[in-house]
């Protein structure tokens, strides 16, 4: 047996509290904490009891986070050493294996995944590394060292690690915001194929991890709606639903966004994959350039609204409401009688129930009706955990077919 990565810390919770561990959660509150004992650092993994001395399960603590403690295990029994976590590791690949297209997918998804704080993407034989969590940024090395066991046993080597942990959130936790590889350099734009479709993903300076992984099956599904269609794709960045409509037989497609260094990175992606000749690309605030499109009386067939979250916080969720209810309403109205309009949040505060409420109102707004096509959420890659309020359920999207009020 391996060395226990246990101290001898204790945490006992105030009676009445751990509700949200209790029903399934992975975090314990600073507030709901009556004490701790025992010799241990920020980081550790320590042992929790109940108020009663009932035992709770093993976890991270860190007392610069207001998420005084990050659950790693609830088995007593079950030891916390390198053969955990690289069993831990194991189960993430064989999920994704059983769910999808592995090749370019995430790998580690926190939370949801019983690894709490990181995330690792897989783009081809390039592992992309996000940690933002004191207690798993300590064991980093030893996770990521099982993950290319793992994955070399499937024929698959990984040729560089890149670590993206240049998220604010990260000084929550007493780190600094870091970048850069782990292990020896190597060319860092990687070329990845996904639902056919080619595209270069520049890990460095791409948003997140390089891409966004999660609307992997999202943008395949508008691919049947666009065959012969004009269509308008907003806030496309790397044009990856743009591209899938063009891939699909659009007539025509538009996209938008804000960003020079997306569009450049667009037009790129719909040359090589053979499409420039009907996708095109151009900067444009999205925000501003709907309403003078239906100024100008502007209709498409199809209209894909895949904004960035609104809202990244409880408090301003009021004002992303607005934001949602807005781009929605310019969306409705360039789209053709019986067409349709594909659209997403990917805020975790803007619940199901208060997008499906906002998407109403937008569209009795403009006086038009709704069918809904389909209603999606985030790929099998990103499982949302029940029970919990970890973030893992983020992504809604809905295809609806619009209808004029008649």
């Amino acid at each position: 047996m391996s060395e226990s990565l246990v101290s001898n810390g204790k945490a006992i919770l105030k009676k009445g509290e751990g509700r949200l561990l209790k029903s399934g959660g992975a975090w314990i509150f600073d507030n709901e904490i009556e004490s701790v004992s025992g010799e241990f650092v920020n980081g550790d993994v320590i042992r929790v009891e109940d108020f009663d001395g009932f035992f709770m399960g093993y976890g991270f603590y860190n007392e610069n986070s207001k998420i005084r403690i990050r659950m790693l295990s609830r088995w007593r029994k079950e030891p916390i050493d390198r053969a955990f976590l690289y069993q831990r590791v194991k189960d993430a690949w064989e999920y994704r294996k059983n769910v999808v297209d592995t090749s370019s997918c995430r790998v580690i998804f926190g939370e949801a995944d019983w690894l709490p704080g990181l995330i690792v993407d897989k783009y081809e034989d390039v592992l992309v590394v996000e940690s933002l969590a004191l207690g798993i940024d300590r064991l980093k090395p030893m996770i990521l060292d099982a993950l290319k066991e793992i994955l070399a046993k499937d024929g698959i080597r990984i040729r560089g690690i890149y670590e993206r942990s240049d998220a604010p959130v990260r000084t929550k936790e007493g780190m600094q915001p870091y970048k850069g590889f782990i292990g020896p350099e190597f060319d860092t734009n990687v070329l990845i194929t996904e639902n056919g479709i080619k595209y270069l993903v520049d890990v460095v300076n791409g948003q997140k991890t390089g891409f966004f992984l999660d609307q992997k099956y999202n943008r395949l599904a508008i691919q049947k709606l666009c065959k012969g269609k004009r269509v308008l794709d907003c806030f496309t960045h790397m044009g990856t639903f743009a591209l899938n409509a063009g891939i699909a037989g659009a007539s025509e497609v538009t996209g938008l966004d804000i960003s020079e260094l997306a569009v450049e990175q667009a037009r790129a992606n719909a040359e090589r994959n053979g499409l420039s000749d009907r996708v095109h690309f151009r900067v444009a605030d999205v925000l501003d350039e709907l309403p003078k499109l239906n100024a100008s009386g502007e209709q498409y067939d199809v209209v894909i609204l895949d904004p960035p979250a609104f809202t990244k916080s409880r408090t301003a969720t009021k004002q992303a409401i607005k934001g949602y209810r807005e781009i929605n309403m310019q969306g409705l109205k360039l789209v053709k009688d019986g067409g349709f309009l594909a659209t997403c949040s990917c805020s975790h505060f803007m619940t199901p129930e208060l997008f499906t409420k906002t998407i109403g109102e937008a569209a009795r707004s403009v006086h038009r009706r709704l069918r809904q096509v389909e209603y999606r959420t985030q790929c099998a890659d990103h499982p949302i955990l029940w029970s919990g309020d970890e973030n893992s359920y983020y992504l809604k999207f809905y295809i609806f077919q619009v209808c004029i009020d008649k």
